[in-house]
């Protein structure tokens, strides 16, 4: 059923909603606004042309998967990638310890909230999912150190000691972000936060060249390299080599379990704002340590 991605205002027909979004923004509600700015058209539009380009965005061809994978390309891989993965096609050690600092807050938030999925589900096979998730970014498998580990260790080949990079206080856009994911975890339904945070593991997915993707998370000449400390190698090949399964298996359990796909897609496209807020943040931790980064 037609919904109004920002206050879920809901009808039996998207003109309705487009008229409900073109009232609000008449009357510059923000909110309302920047979702038409960042997701529709930056340009005055009537409702008529706003109603068939709402439909058009929310229009679901084949399985709702499909259609976050879709929405995941255009605003991280698109004709504009996020700043942050251009600066991934050939990072410094700003960069690198940028990603650090801020990604120690992000995995940690990562398990908190996939705890709330497991608390919320009465499946068998999500509850598993999530746990072998868990274990991986977090604590580790089969004799492997974990993701969150395996940070730590590239912070450190980086010349940062361990404690001083856990000494570290999340920027404000990446407290904003996960903020965001918790308000998500607790308010949504468990199927929703799923979507919303698995769909993010979609960054690193070997395969969205195929979809449309510009180009891959990061330069995969740097697993090669002898300009790279191998614990910086060992990091990115670990998340490189996981999140394309993590990502898949989630989206399938999402096409299984979804009953409302509109506040799925609601909820997918909100996570997705605040990811690239949180990237965001990354470079401006990078910035602390070279002013230039930004422009390379």
């Amino acid at each position: 059923m037609p919904i109004c991605p920002v206050c879920e205002y809901r009808s039996t027909e998207w003109k309705e909603v487009a008229g409900h979004l073109y009232s609000l923004t008449r009357k510059s509600d923000a909110t309302h606004v920047m979702w038409l700015n960042r997701n529709l058209t930056i340009k005055e539009v009537d409702v008529e042309k706003l109603s068939e380009m709402l439909e058009e965005f929310f229009s679901i061809r084949g399985e709702l998967s499909s259609w976050i994978r879709e929405k995941f390309i255009q605003k991280f891989y698109g004709e504009n990638p996020h700043p942050f993965i251009l600066a991934m096609q050939k990072p410094n050690r700003a960069v690198l310890l940028g990603y650090v600092i801020e990604h120690q807050h992000f995995l940690k938030n990562w398990v908190k909230v996939l705890s709330e999925i497991i608390f919320k589900t009465d499946e068998d096979d999500v509850v598993k999912y999530e746990l072998d998730n868990i274990n991986v970014e977090y604590f580790g498998y089969n004799g492997k150190p974990s993701h969150y580990e395996l940070l730590l260790r590239m912070g450190e080949s980086l010349g940062m000691p361990r404690k001083e990079i856990l000494g570290y206080s999340p920027l404000p856009s990446t407290k904003t972000a996960i903020n965001t994911w918790r308000r998500i975890a607790i308010e949504r339904d468990w199927v929703e936060t799923l979507a919303a945070m698995h769909s993010l593991e979609l960054v690193a997915d070997k395969t969205l060249r195929k979809y449309g993707a510009k180009m891959h998370y990061f330069n995969e000449a740097i697993l090669t390299s002898n300009d790279y400390p191998q614990e910086v190698k060992d990091f990115l090949r670990e998340g490189y080599e996981a999140d394309q399964s993590h990502a898949g298996e989630a989206l399938t359990l999402v096409d299984k379990y979804s009953k409302d796909e509109e506040r799925v897609q609601v909820t997918v496209l909100r996570s997705f704002d605040a990811f690239a807020k949180y990237l965001t943040a990354r470079l401006e931790r990078a910035m602390e340590f070279d002013s230039k980064v930004i422009l390379q």
